[in-house]
């Protein structure tokens, strides 16, 4: 039967909570039995001198007796673990959804309902005189808490199954004998099933596999690691764990897998990469020995094979591969895995796909997800891999290279010809792979483009994690993580890197300019979340500000930009949407903080207020100049991009606003919580300024030819510049209205001035 919703709300947990103490008193009580009858009859008989038909008989029976005793204790012990993990599980997952049921859907004005199997709905119930219209803000919460409160329910049905399941192994149907399966844990149990699960292989029914996959989910995640740890090694080691994720991921993709086959395959992709990474942190009590790395790394370069006579085995990183792309890895783990693939494919660049599968419909192999490639190439793989592991990606990018033989141990005294991962993907002679099982890919040119944006874009995802400390797909609310020394160094080399070399970021489908676009150019909405992310850096490059500068703060270790290269390489950055988009919101979100310090905070300077307030905004007006001239070169120059493009592009940045503002908040702290923090001030008005500002900054064809298609961006910055001083003076009531009108006018005559600094800049610079 399934565990309702209703279920979990409204059941009394006492109860079973006096059972969890029956059974510890019990359990004790056994414990001193099982005592007396070791050290006691048990003793005795064993130094007895037995005769006759008492040697056999009376011998055996006592021994017969201690030991069922013992059985019986180790029995009522595994109960009261199992029962006493899972009624401290279920009381957790009860608090949770009474909290989200009692507190934040009242809060939000959403009721929740139960659906049934296990499921819930939750709604906005219609009030008389309301016209139901809700903000994107409020569905996406909406949906938020649904998701969460299902979740809940998910787990909570998964415990009360595992620990059913566990009590009937342990009690074993046997009235008359005790000690059957043992279990010191309700992992032990969880694990124990999964591992009889996966030892199904293929066979497995879809229900099964979702078990399994249930399992994975809610036990991925412990701090301890005993879950994961115990699963992986009850697969049998290394080579057995990838013949079973590369027999099943291609069972979930092969041309007669069911959809609903694909999407349980997808999740056990997800689930068993998450697994992998709990289960070879060496922080963790318990975990994989390292011997399980660098046997990953010795099979990297050996075909895996799983049925007698398979045809196209795959290498061992082919289908590692395709774990990796989920999970946070330690370091110690994935870093020498990403060195090892990245200098095999520096060697060979198509050493992996000697043995691809070819002619037949694009099918996902080892990457089920089908995000960024089929799996075949594990650069693309190792890549998506660092970008959800900041530490081990910051220590990849920054750190000296290890050089590595093709077995992947380590080459004693060995030099691997380059001193930084960043030069040797930026190297106008590396060769990135077509990652795709597509039907005659190479003669569909469209095609082709696409799947060579594929490592690109991973690369951009494993510098993002790099230089932000957080996964590069972490949640909007995701704490701000303070800049290291070695991450901003890394955003100066990339800056210079792209500055000096704008050309491998280009992109361009004007056919009648000779200029190609660049192979890196799918990286750049990367590269623009990475200069949201350091905006007080980029605004201090604009005009030379020290790095130390407390108008302008870095968050963290200063980058020390070079403003030529900055300026460079924001115009070409810009050129994308997405990236225009995340460095307009954080340029103004941070312009609007600055402006909010000058005005509000306490100062010593005796230079003019409305003189502070203009140079507050010139550099982020100078940002949006190199902004305005980057979207009109994409639109009417290069013809990569469309208005509309733009336009859509910003709804989806907003998260900038709160996290930059969020980064302003504290001075110190190593990690900043974004969630709940007290950003009302500006949050909500600087995003609706944004939006404003971005649909104003475009031109027609007309106004290009005509050269004035930066007049709609200059007004926009003036609006920005304006807008950040009214914010700023909500927050002041000693401000008389003709003081307000010339900080207001400060504002906007620098903006203007700044912004026409910033287009001139970029185009004359462009011109290389």
């Amino acid at each position: 039967m399934t565990l309702t919703f209703t279920d979990l709300v409204e059941v009394d947990l006492g109860g079973l909570a006096a059972a969890v103490a029956d059974w510890k008193k019990t359990v004790d009580g056994l414990a001193k039995s099982a005592g007396k009858a070791r050290t006691g009859m048990r003793a005795k008989s064993d130094s007895a001198h037995w005769a006759g038909v008492n040697a056999t008989v009376s011998r055996e029976f006592i021994a017969k007796t201690a030991k069922e005793v013992s059985d019986l204790h180790d029995e009522a012990n595994s109960v009261y673990q199992v029962l006493d993990d899972g009624h401290t599980e279920l009381e957790a997952l009860q608090k949770q959804i009474r909290q989200a049921v009692g507190v934040d859907a009242p809060h939000l004005g959403i009721r929740v309902e139960d659906t049934g199997g296990g499921r819930a709905r939750c709604f906005f119930p219609h009030v008389r005189g309301d016209t139901d219209e809700r903000t994107q803000e409020q569905l996406d919460a909406r949906r938020e808490l649904e998701d969460r409160i299902n979740r809940i329910v998910a787990h909570a049905e998964e415990i009360d199954a595992s620990v059913a399941r566990a009590l009937a192994k342990i009690h074993g149907n046997d009235r008359h004998d005790a000690g059957h399966s043992v279990y010191g844990s309700l992992n032990d149990a969880e694990a124990e099933r999964a591992v009889e699960l996966a030892r199904k292989g293929d066979k497995m029914s879809d229900a099964e596999l979702r078990e399994l996959n249930q399992l994975l989910r809610f036990n991925s995640a412990e701090k301890d690691g005993q879950f994961a740890t115990e699963f992986y090694q009850g697969l049998g080691g290394p080579e057995q764990a990838l013949k079973f994720y590369g027999r099943m991921s291609l069972d979930g993709t092969g041309g007669q897998a069911s959809t609903l086959r694909l999407d349980e395959v997808r999740d056990l992709q997800k689930y068993m990469g998450y697994t992998l990474a709990d289960a070879t942190d060496p922080d963790h009590a318990h975990h994989l020995p390292d011997s399980w790395g660098a046997e990953f790394r010795r099979l990297g370069t050996r075909p895996i094979g799983w049925e007698r006579g398979q045809v196209n085995q795959p290498y061992g990183y082919q289908v590692l591969g395709g774990l990796l792309r989920y999970g946070d890895y330690d370091p110690r783990f994935l870093t020498p895995i990403a060195e090892h693939v990245t200098q095999l494919h520096r060697k060979d660049p198509f050493f992996f796909l000697s043995n691809n599968a070819r002619g037949v419909p694009d099918l996902y192999g080892f990457n089920p997800s089908g995000r960024l490639g089929t799996g075949n190439d594990p650069l693309n793989s190792v890549l998506e891999a660092l970008g959800h592991s900041p530490e081990a990606s910051e220590k990849f990018f920054t750190q000296p290279p290890t050089a590595y033989n093709e077995d992947g141990t380590v080459k004693k005294g060995g030099d691997p010809g380059f001193s930084s991962y960043l030069d040797v993907f930026t190297d106008k002679d590396f060769e990135w792979t077509v990652d795709t099982n597509d039907v005659n890919v190479l003669a569909d040119e469209d095609k082709t483009r696409t799947a060579l944006g594929f490592g690109p874009q991973a690369l951009g995802h494993a510098l993002e994690s790099a230089t932000t400390g957080r996964p590069y797909d972490s949640d909007a609310t995701a704490d701000a993580v303070r800049h290291t020394e070695a991450r901003a160094h890394l955003v100066s080399e990339i800056v210079d890197k792209f500055g000096e070399h704008p050309e491998l970021i280009r992109h361009n489908e004007n056919g009648d300019l000779d200029e190609e676009s660049g192979p890196l150019s799918a990286l750049r909405g990367s590269l623009g979340d990475i200069t949201a992310e350091y905006m007080g850096d980029f605004q201090q490059a604009m005009y030379q500000e020290d790095s130390d500068s407390d108008l302008f703060p870095s968050f963290g270790a200063a980058a020390d930009l070079d403003a030529n290269h900055a300026s460079r390489f924001l115009g070409e950055v810009g050129q994308d949407p997405d990236a225009y988009s995340a460095i307009t919101t954080a340029q103004q979100a941070y312009t609007s903080d600055v402006v909010n310090h000058v005005i509000n905070d306490p100062s010593h300077s005796t230079a003019s207020l409305d003189g502070r307030v203009g140079a507050a905004v010139a550099p982020g007006s100078a940002i949006a100049g190199i902004m305005s001239d980057a979207r009109a070169q994409a639109i009417h120059h290069y013809h990569a991009a469309s208005d509309t493009e733009f336009n859509e592009a910003a709804a989806e940045k907003q998260k900038w606003v709160n996290r930059v503002l969020g980064m302003g908040l504290e001075k110190a702290a190593e990690r900043v919580p974004i969630a709940g923090a007290p950003l009302e001030w500006a949050s909500e008005d600087i995003q609706e300024s944004v939006m404003k500002s971005i649909e104003k900054d475009t031109s027609d064809e007309a106004q290009a030819q005509a050269g004035t298609e930066y007049t709609a961006g200059r007004e926009a910055a003036l609006d920005s510049a304006r807008a950040a001083v009214d914010h700023a003076l909500l927050n002041n009531g000693t401000i008389d209205a003709d003081t307000a009108e010339d900080l207001r006018r400060a504002a906007r005559t620098s903006a203007g001035h700044s912004h026409s600094d910033g287009a001139q800049w970029k185009s004359e610079s462009g011109k290389n």
